[in-house]
């Protein structure tokens, strides 16, 4: 149980110090050594899917608050736009939640493979849209959220991935984009957790130390060292060659994104 703990904590670290080297969560590596951890302690493989997604969302809470109240301090939040946002994204990330219940573990696992596969295209070639010139209307920042939750929800992701690039399309700058990222993954992680433990409540495969789909040891042993290497990767951020360590981190994801393609689609 102790090494199991260490596990979950040294997971933890690696993910808060992606998303403060990286901006983009640690979502997209929890997930997968969350699968890969519970498949090795052998968890229904109907459930175990589910669990990482949810775990994930989970974590996400927390080291959501600290990400924007470091942005806050610096004035970098468009607290209008994360708002707009947000009427979008409660409703996606419950159909996202409600979306992925009804799923299989393995189609689940090929679904976040894929979306693997494009993060680490994205990464690896740097594309970026370009920064636009036109804000968005108040009904196409509600439409965005509806998807950026969705898609959030389904892969146990703080959505940077998605609400970044959008954000800097329709006229934000990059670091006001970013920050407004970071405010917006505070509502898709505290809907998609909630929706998660009501949809996994009287889930019969689910043993002790879950609440919902949530795995409590996971989440504690997470939580506990995520938001201090976050601080960390971002410190570092600023002093490492961002360039070779995003390449680095899309050939990982590629690794991810292609072991669960070939294992559920063979």
């Amino acid at each position: 149980m102790l090494l199991t703990l260490a596990l979950y904590m040294i997971l933890g670290g690696c993910a808060g110090l992606v998303a403060g080297l990286f901006g983009i969560g640690g979502g997209i590596l929890i997930v997968p050594v969350l699968i890969l951890s519970f498949t090795a302690q052998g968890v229904d493989p109907a459930i175990l899917t589910h669990s990482a997604v949810a775990t994930s969302l989970a974590t996400i809470v927390f080291t959501s608050i600290a990400s924007i109240r470091a942005h806050h301090r610096k004035g970098a939040v468009h607290w209008r736009l994360a708002g707009l946002l947000t009427v979008g994204i409660v409703g996606g990330a419950l159909f996202g939640v409600w979306l992925a219940d009804r799923l299989s573990g393995p189609l689940l696992q090929t679904l976040f493979g894929c979306f693997a596969l494009a993060v680490a295209v994205q990464m690896a070639f740097e594309l970026r849209p370009p920064q636009g010139k036109q804000a968005p209307s108040v009904g196409e920042l509600a439409g965005a959220g509806g998807v950026i939750g969705c898609a959030s929800a389904l892969f146990g992701i703080g959505g940077g991935t998605l609400s970044v690039p959008y954000l800097h399309w329709r006229s934000l700058p990059m670091a006001q984009a970013v920050a407004t990222s970071a405010a917006c993954g505070l509502p898709i992680a505290i809907m998609g957790a909630l929706g998660n433990i009501i949809s996994g409540w009287n889930e019969t495969a689910l043993s002790e130390g879950y609440v919902g789909y949530i795995f409590l040891p996971a989440f504690a042993g997470i939580v506990v060292t995520s938001a201090f290497t976050a601080r960390l990767g971002a410190h570092l951020a600023h002093s490492l060659p961002q360039r070779v360590l995003k390449r680095i981190f899309a050939l990982l994801l590629l690794i991810v994104g292609l072991r669960f393609l070939f294992e559920n689609l063979a």
